[in-house]
C-alpha cells in the first residue's frame, strides 16, 4: 500500500494515520487537533537509568545523547557516561530492558576501565571523548560485520562526524574514510528506503547561525552529502529583529530524535530559548513536536508547542546553590517504541555535565495528540456542520485491508462514521457511511467494518478515507490514529 503524502518507493504493510500529519489527512472540517504533552510534576520525575556506583565508567553522569533500539524481545540503549577523570571524557555504554523502564547494565568484558573489564562499555577501539552517537540496525545488511551501523561526534575529529560498523553492537570497528562529514552535531536518524538520514544541528543555511535542524544524507553510510537539507527553523533571522550571540534566541538544538512509522517520520527536537543576555546558563528548552512525510523537511503540527516540557523535571527539593541559574533544559536522543498499550521516548537533563540519569516520558499508545469536533465557529448552520475528515488519495495496489481507530469517549451520543471514497471524493458502494459498523468502545486497535465484512476489498484505483463525528455530541470523541493494514 501506498499514500500519496509519503515519500517513500516501498509498499507498506501499514499506513498510520495520525491527526497532527496534515500531510495524510489534508481535508478537514468542523474539527481541531489537540496535542497532549508530557509534563513532568514536581519531585517525581521517573529516572530509569542513572550513573553507575564509584569507580564506574558512568559514575559521574550519564547523557542520553544515544540511541534505543528494539532488537528481538529486548531494548538496547547505546548511552554516554562520564567516569571519575579529571578531564571531560565520555564514552559508549550499553543496557538492555524489556519493558523500556527498568535497564540492566551487562558486564560485557569487553573495555578494560581502571584495571577491570567488569562494565558495560562497549568496544569503540581508540575513540576519543563522545559527544553523541545515533545507531542504526541494518539486519538484512549483506555484509554481516555491518549490520549495526554509528554515526558518532569524536573530540579527535573537532565535532566533524564520523562513523563505524559492527557485527554485534557491542564491538565497532571505525571507518579508515574518518571523519565522513562537516561539523555536525546529532541526535537523531533513519533510513528511508535505501537512504540514511542523519538528523542533528550544522549545515551551512544561516551565516553565524548554527542551531538549526538540518540533515545529510548517504547511501552506503560512509559517502555522506557535504551539503544538507534545512529541515525546520527557528531564528531571529528577517523579517524578525536579530539578537546578538549565539546563544540568544530562538534556536534548534541538534537536531531531533526521529521514529519512523513508515509513512511520517515523528521527530521531538530541541527548543532552545536563549535569553537576550547571551548567557547560555539561563537557556530554557523543551522539547517540540515536528514530523516529516519525506525525512528531509519537517513542520511544527503546532508552532513552539512543548510536547516534553522541561517545566518542574527533577525538583524535587527547594533548589540550593545556583538556583537562579538552574533553568529547565532538556536533551533528546534517538529513542521511540511503543510498548504494550504504552508509547515510550527516553530524554534527559541539559548540559549533559549535570545530567542525573535517563529519563522516561509515556502516553497511552500512540495518543500524541486527537482530532476533536467543535460545535461553535463560523459553521453556516446545523445542517452544514457535518464535522468531518478526509485522508489523502491511498493505493491499495491491489490488495485487501483493514481499518483500525484509535480512539476514545465513544459512547451512545459520541460516536465516528466511516466511509470509503474515491480519489475524487465519490461515496464507493458497499462502503457508504449507513453500511459502516463503526467501533462502539474505546480502544486502540478498534476494527472498522461495512455490513459485517472484515476487510476493504481489492479496489481498483486509489480510494480516500472520511470519517464523520456524529451522534447528539459528537465533540466528545476523541481520534487518535487510523491504521490501514494488509489483510493477509
Amino acid at each position: 500500500m501506498k499514500i500519496q503524502s509519503s515519500a517513500s518507493a516501498r509498499s507498506l504493510d501499514e499506513i498510520a494515520l495520525f491527526p497532527f500529519d496534515d500531510g495524510a489527512i489534508p481535508l478537514q472540517r468542523g474539527v481541531q487537533l489537540h496535542l497532549n504533552g508530557h509534563r513532568a510534576t514536581c519531585g517525581r520525575t521517573r529516572i530509569v537509568l542513572a550513573p553507575g556506583p564509584e569507580g564506574a565508567p558512568d559514575s559521574e553522569h550519564v547523557a542520553y545523547y544515544g540511541t534505543v533500539i528494539r532488537i528481538g524481545d529486548l531494548l538496547w540503549m547505546w548511552y554516554l557516561g562520564q567516569g571519575a577523570e579529571q578531564t571531560w571524557f565520555q564514552r559508549v555504554h550499553l543496557a538492555f530492558s524489556r519493558d523500556g523502564y527498568k535497564w540492566d547494565k551487562p558486564n560485557l568484558g569487553l573495555v578494560k576501565y581502571k584495571g577491570s573489564r567488569d562494565n558495560n562499555l562497549v568496544d569503540m577501539g581508540d575513540a576519543g571523548h563522545i559527544a553523541a552517537c545515533v545507531v542504526f540496525h541494518d539486519p538484512a545488511d549483506p555484509d554481516e560485520s555491518r549490520r549495526f551501523k554509528m554515526a558518532f561526534e569524536d573530540q579527535r575529529y573537532g565535532n566533524r562526524f564520523a562513523v563505524a560498523f559492527s557485527p554485534d553492537g557491542l564491538r565497532w570497528t571505525e571507518s579508515p574514510a574518518n571523519p565522513v562529514g562537516p561539523w555536525f552535531e546529532m541526535s537523531g536518524g533513519s533510513k528511508i528506503d535505501d537512504m540514511y538520514v542523519l538528523a542533528g544541528q550544522g549545515g551551512a543555511h544561516i551565516p553565524d547561525l548554527f542551531r538549526q535542524f538540518a540533515s545529510h544524507v548517504s547511501y552506503d553510510f560512509e559517502n555522506w552529502s557535504l551539503a544538507s537539507c534545512l529541515g525546520l527553523q527557528r531564528s531571529d533571522v528577517a523579517p524578525r529583529p536579530r539578537v546578538l550571540g549565539g546563544d540568544a534566541g530562538e534556536q534548534i538544538h541538534l537536531g531531533a530524535g526521529l521514529w519512523n512509522r513508515g509513512n511520517i517520520i515523528i521527530g521531538f527536537y530541541g527548543m532552545w530559548n536563549g535569553h537576550p543576555a547571551n548567557d547560555r546558563r539561563m537557556t530554557t528548552m523543551d522539547l517540540g513536536l515536528a514530523f516529516s512525510n519525506d525525512g528531509l523537511r519537517y513542520r511544527e503540527p503546532i508552532p513552539n508547542f512543548p510536547i516534553v516540557s522541561a517545566a518542574e523535571d527533577g525538583w524535587a527539593k527547594p533548589p540550593r546553590g545556583d538556583q537562579l541559574l538552574n533553568f529547565p533544559t532538556l536533551i533528546q536522543g534517538q529513542g521511540f517504541e511503543n510498548v504494550g498499550d504504552e508509547t515510550l521516548f527516553w530524554y534527559g537533563p541539559w548540559p549533559e555535565q549535570k545530567s542525573d540519569g535517563v529519563r522516561i516520558a509515556s502516553w497511552p499508545r500512540d495518543r500524541l495528540g486527537c482530532f476533536r469536533a467543535y460545535m461553535g465557529g463560523p459553521l453556516a448552520s446545523e445542517a452544514e456542520r457535518e464535522p468531518h475528515i478526509i485522508s489523502a488519495p491511498i493505493d491499495l495496489e491491489g490488495k485487501a485491508a483493514r481499518l483500525y481507530l484509535n480512539l476514545d469517549c465513544v459512547h451512545e451520543h459520541s460516536s465516528l462514521s466511516i466511509e470509503i471514497l474515491d480519489e475524487r471524493l465519490h461515496p464507493l458502494p458497499g462502503y457508504l457511511r449507513e453500511n459502516c459498523d463503526a467501533p462502539t468502545e474505546t480502544g486502540y486497535n478498534q476494527l472498522v467494518t461495512w455490513g459485517g465484512g472484515d476487510a476493504i476489498a481489492r479496489l481498483s484505483g486509489r480510494i480516500r478515507i472520511r470519517v464523520d463525528f456524529t451522534g447528539v455530541r459528537p465533540e466528545d470523541v476523541r481520534l487518535y490514529a487510523m491504521y490501514l493494514r494488509e489483510a493477509k
